[in-house]
């Protein structure tokens, strides 16, 4: 099992916003080959950070079966205008 930390800084005033898409874009990661789970993270000292942990068969079912889907592009156009700047994602095993 991989574990995929990214660490998201969402843009000054948009936390809410980010939170009612990230529930809708949660069907597309569940969806993905290789899913086990993940939990999102509110930082208490920071309201508009987050940290992201999802936890993957392999890093392939992320970084290629995710990332090069349909699944993903919807995730991506659901998400991805609310970070700044973008965010480092890294895996564990």
């Amino acid at each position: 099992m991989i574990l995929e930390v990214a660490i998201l800084n969402v843009k000054e005033g948009l936390s809410k916003d980010f939170e009612i898409n990230f529930k809708e874009a949660e069907k597309f990661i569940k969806s993905a080959k290789g899913y086990i789970s993940h939990h999102l993270k509110k930082c208490i000292e920071d309201e508009n950070k987050y940290i992201l942990l999802v936890n993957w068969e392999t890093i392939e079912d992320h970084e290629i079966g995710f990332r090069k889907s349909k699944e993903y592009q919807n995730w991506k156009n659901l998400l991805h205008h609310f970070y700044k700047p973008f965010p480092i994602v890294e895996h564990y095993k």
